[in-house]
């Protein structure tokens, strides 16, 4: 019996460099698992779309496939959007198994690339010394979204022994310059700011633009295609594939 197909579904951007990233992320994924069936699929804004993925799918044979969100937090596109898609490509598919695994989330081997990001920057900038962290993510009018955000911020704040916090490109505050503003207000001149996000696109670029004019010494690329990212998608298929079995 051939293993269900993986469609990678991200939310889609209008900026052409977060298709691109995401496109190079499943290129991870395909790579550490070349016997899988593996697509790239967007909710909106990007092809292609999921509704084109999931057709092309059943056309080939697939009749079971794990929908792997590529998905931050546990907010609308995670509560709504993807269970109204996955329904809706099922209603159209008699006899076609579609299994939504739990969103890529917040793990904590991401505190890895976001330090190996932040690296990066430090270096570019020519950074030695750090009085405090921000990071910065998309933000929800969810407030158990933006909860988890501050917890993972408070985890990796401690990893590093400095002050941190959570900062959000919309729908909630602070704003990343808020937050730089407001550590340099205390009197921490080296502030970085690290980016939560999987992809470019306008929020990231935003939140980039906000820190660099408070103050901020450095701000990180987002989280992108790395590894320890498309390790976790393979560990949220590998739960959804179960799922299908029938007990």
């Amino acid at each position: 019996m051939a293993a269900p197909a993986l469609v990678a579904l991200a939310h889609g951007s209008r900026d052409p460099r977060s298709a691109a990233t995401i496109k190079a992320l499943v290129a991870e994924v395909k790579a550490m698992r070349p016997d899988l069936k593996i697509e790239t699929a967007f909710l909106d804004l990007s092809k292609p779309s999921f509704d084109t993925v999931v057709d092309r799918l059943v056309k080939a044979g697939h009749d079971e496939i794990v929908v792997v969100p590529l998905l931050l937090t546990e907010a609308y596109h995670a509560k709504v959007d993807v269970p109204e898609a996955i329904a809706a490509a099922m209603a159209r598919h008699d006899g076609v198994r579609i299994q939504a695994s739990r969103i890529l989330g917040m793990e904590a081997a991401f505190l890895e690339v976001l330090d190996l990001r932040l690296r990066d920057a430090l270096k570019a900038a020519r950074v030695r010394e750090l009085d405090a962290l921000v990071l910065t993510a998309a933000g929800s009018s969810d407030p158990l979204a933006n909860q988890a955000v501050a917890r993972i911020a408070r985890t990796w704040g401690a990893r590093h022994r400095l002050p941190v916090t959570a900062a959000f490109a919309s729908a909630a505050p602070p704003a990343a310059g808020e937050a730089v503003r407001a550590f340099r207000a205390e009197g921490k001149r080296h502030v970085a700011v690290a980016s939560f996000f999987l992809a470019p696109g306008r929020l990231p670029d935003r939140a980039t633009e906000l820190a660099v004019e408070a103050g901020a010494v450095a701000v990180s690329d987002p989280l992108g295609a790395h590894p320890a990212v498309a390790r976790a998608i393979l560990a949220r298929y590998a739960v959804g594939a179960v799922e299908l079995v029938p007990v």
